[in-house]
Parts: structure tokens; C-alpha cells; sequence
């Protein structure tokens, strides 16, 4: 199956791809409602079952983009999709421990480090340069999420402290092994997450994982359709853009994850959330908007012939 980025020239694929980034951390942003939704799950309950949709969300992915090769393409991601997959599935399992054993700001202040780990080891491992739009965006994004978690700051707990930055170090890595193999098929990677994921919380809550249907479908909207739609679109979005473009846009997540709390549950953000949301949401506009721009001018050059 021909993917439409392929029909696309060059620039026309940068601009595509960050509109699926955008899609992407917009999705995941409703992720934080529907856990304030879940009733009676615990942390570990609800990701047994969000692992599971997620699961069976890639599969059927699978299926529809590569019919009877399926199994092939899943045998196919070798080694680098094994490790990538175990690395987002401890990312996801140290932000666990990190949002339960620190304050909520420490962690997203950690996890606002994922574009500049993952701006260094691209330059170590893949040789990508930093454009300075994308530069300054970052600075300014981190900028704003400062400002977004400044009255929440805390020492915190060292462990939570270290595992929030951890979470950012595994997400990095996984973002460049999905970048440096963009020529495999990484959606099954997804699934060695998900399986790893269920295997620990079936160690951790066996004979304790009856929650009300509720709960369960609320996992299910979580984990197969904002986390498995959200994950599919960054490994199709890796294929376009460098390593530190894929992860600035994950910082629209922090910032529009308070807003659909306040607008559905009423739960009012302070004035520095409101502050910081809109700074980091301006700023990775402003970089899309550059690309849209670039690439509008790219193709008047095209179709215009010289005087």
C-alpha cells in the first residue's frame, strides 16, 4: 500500500507530517480527561487494559495497511524494533513512577527536557542539525512550560525526580531508533510495548484486575483509539521530520491537556497554566506555520518559470 506522504514532493511531506504531529499531540492531550473519568482503577489496572486495546488497535492497523504480510512485517522490525519498543514501554512505566512519587509539575517539568535529549543524541547518533526556527521554538516552548508548572515546583521526591527524567531519556531513545529505522514498519513496535506492559501489570495485580465496564471502556478509548492513533501518527510523522521537530510537538500535549480538564470538568487552571499553555501553543504554531510557509514559497518557485 502506496502512503499518500509518498505521492508528495519533499516539502509538501514536512508540512504534512507536522500536521499529523499536530493531530497526533492534540489526540493524546484528551488523555488526562479520561483518566480523571476512570472511577475506580488503579494505575497498574488501567494499563492492563489500556495496553490491550492498544494492542489490538496496532494489529488492526496492521491488517488494513499490509493485509496477509502482516506477520512478516511484524517479524520484520528485528532488533531495533524489539529495543524500541521496550524503550517506550519503561518510558511509560518510569512516568508512572514518577507521577505517583512527585509532584505533578516536577514531572512535566522533566519530561519538558524530552526535545533537548533527543536534540543531542540526534546529533550523536543520526547527524541531524538543528534548524534555529525549530531551535528557537524549543527554547521558547520550555519557556513556556516553566511558566506553566512555576507555583507547582517543588523539591519533590529525588526517586519521582529521576524517574521524570528518566521517562524523558527512554522517549528520546525511542524516538531515534524509530527515526534512524524509518525504512521498517515500527507500528508492531508498538505492540512489544503494549505486550510488556501487560505482562508487568499481570505480575503486579494477578487475581485483582475486575474493574466496573466503565473503567474498562474508558481504557479502551485511552489506550486503542488517543494512544494507538496518537503513536501510529508519530512513527508515520518520523519518517519526515527530524528527531527534535517529532518530540516539539509533543509539547502541545502539556499544554492543551489542562485546557480540556477546565472546559469539561471545570477544573480551573491557574493564571501561570493559561500563561505557559499559550506560550508553548504559539510557539509550535509559529513553527508550523514557517514550514507552511516555506513550503507554499517552494512550490510558487516551481510553478512559476523564470522571467
Amino acid at each position: 500500500m502506496t502512503a499518500l506522504s509518498d505521492t508528495l514532493p519533499q516539502p509538501s511531506r514536512r508540512a504534512w507530517a507536522m500536521e499529523l504531529m499536530v493531530v497526533s499531540s492534540v489526540g493524546i492531550s484528551f488523555g488526562g480527561l479520561v483518566i480523571r473519568a476512570i472511577e475506580a482503577a488503579d494505575v497498574w489496572q488501567i494499563n492492563f487494559y489500556r495496553s490491550i486495546a492498544l494492542v489490538v488497535m496496532v494489529a488492526f492497523i496492521m491488517v488494513l495497511r499490509h493485509g496477509c504480510d502482516s506477520f512478516a512485517c511484524t517479524r520484520g522490525i528485528g532488533r531495533p524494533g524489539l529495543l524500541a519498543g521496550i524503550l517506550l514501554a519503561s518510558a511509560g512505566i518510569c512516568f508512572l513512577q514518577s507521577i505517583t512519587t512527585t509532584t505533578v509539575a516536577n514531572t512535566l517539568l522533566m519530561l519538558s527536557a524530552i526535545p533537548f535529549f533527543t536534540t543531542a543524541l540526534a546529533k550523536i547518533f543520526l547527524g541531524e542539525r538543528l534548524m534555529r526556527a525549530t531551535a528557537m521554538a524549543m527554547c521558547v516552548a520550555a519557556r513556556g512550560i516553566a511558566v506553566m508548572v512555576s507555583g507547582g515546583i517543588s523539591t519533590g521526591s529525588l526517586y519521582g525526580n529521576m524517574m521524570g527524567l528518566l521517562t524523558a531519556l527512554c522517549f528520546s531513545c525511542y524516538a531515534i531508533i524509530v527515526r534512524r529505522y524509518r525504512g521498517i514498519e515500527m507500528l508492531p513496535a508498538l505492540m512489544v510495548s503494549g505486550s510488556v506492559i501487560i505482562a508487568i501489570a499481570l505480575a503486579l495485580r494477578w487475581g485483582n484486575l475486575a474493574i466496573p465496564l466503565r473503567d474498562i471502556l474508558l481504557c479502551i478509548l485511552l489506550g486503542g483509539i488517543l494512544s494507538g492513533m496518537a503513536n501510529a501518527l508519530f512513527i508515520a510523522a518520523s519518517k519526515h521530520l527530524v528527531a527534535a521537530e517529532l518530540t516539539l510537538f509533543m509539547l502541545l500535549e502539556f499544554a492543551l491537556g489542562p485546557v480540556w480538564v477546565w472546559l469539561f470538568i471545570a477544573e480551573t487552571p491557574t493564571r501561570a497554566t493559561i500563561t505557559g499553555g499559550a506560550i508553548v501553543i504559539s510557539s509550535v504554531a509559529a513553527r508550523a506555520g514557517l514550514e507552511l510557509l516555506h513550503t507554499r514559497n517552494r512550490r510558487k518557485c516551481v510553478v512559476q518559470p523564470p522571467l
